[in-house]
């Protein structure tokens, strides 16, 4: 049979052992956002997703976000467009409507081009030390690699350059938001768009991440 003393020791290791586990884990996520207020100017750049392409703008995932959120929505989405384009575009943006956060949906057309990663990778790092340069916040959209395969699978996922541009730069990002929809052969228009309801899901997932985060109450 074990000593108390025995007992005390095993157990003081555990508990140790369970709070370091818990740091850990807490390590992980990131830290609760900082509330955006109501009406505040968010900065929407993007492509053609962005943009609506194929259905009214206003009912592309921007103005459906806006609705949920009562936060004022720039919708700065060109068709087409790539990473390289959106920097280019980004400073009369920042200029013009001075946003509290930038939403990045960007990098589609350069991976369907075979533009190098690095560049993409480049670009991305560029765009959001821009905004956070003018103040504002930085939220990325990981947007998936174009596959036809696994748009027809169900099983898209957004490129690991997204995630590592957020951890080096320390902003939010919504991993698989677009890479679902996507995903889902009854919310897309065609393998690189959503339809309507597909931008639906689209705002209602983005949503759900920012009242997670606590950027949204």
């Amino acid at each position: 049979m074990m000593s108390p003393a025995r007992i005390r020791n095993d157990f003081s290791h555990m508990a140790v052992y369970v709070i370091c586990v818990a740091m850990l884990l807490s390590g992980c996520s990131r830290p609760r956002e900082e509330r955006l207020a109501p009406g505040s100017v968010v900065l929407a750049l993007g492509d053609s997703i962005t943009a609506g392409y194929g259905i009214a703008r206003d009912r592309a995932w921007p103005a459906q976000l806006a609705a949920r959120s009562n936060w004022t929505i720039v919708n700065a989405g060109a068709s087409g467009d790539t990473t390289s384009g959106a920097l280019a575009r980004l400073p009369e943006l920042l200029e013009e409507h001075l946003p509290k956060l930038v939403i990045v949906e960007i990098g589609g057309n350069d991976m369907l081009r075979r533009i190098d990663a690095h560049q993409i990778e480049s670009n991305l790092r560029a765009i959001v030390y821009l905004a956070q340069q003018r103040g504002a916040r930085v939220v990325l959209l990981g947007i998936p690699r174009p596959s036809a395969i696994g748009a027809a699978t169900g099983r898209l996922h957004a490129a690991e350059v997204y995630a590592d541009v957020a951890k080096r730069s320390r902003s939010m990002i919504v991993h698989d938001a677009v890479a679902d929809v996507l995903s889902d052969a009854g919310l897309r228009l065609d393998p690189l768009h959503p339809n309507e309801e597909g931008h639906r899901r689209l705002a209602e997932t983005i949503e759900r991440a920012f009242r997670t985060s606590g950027l949204l109450r």
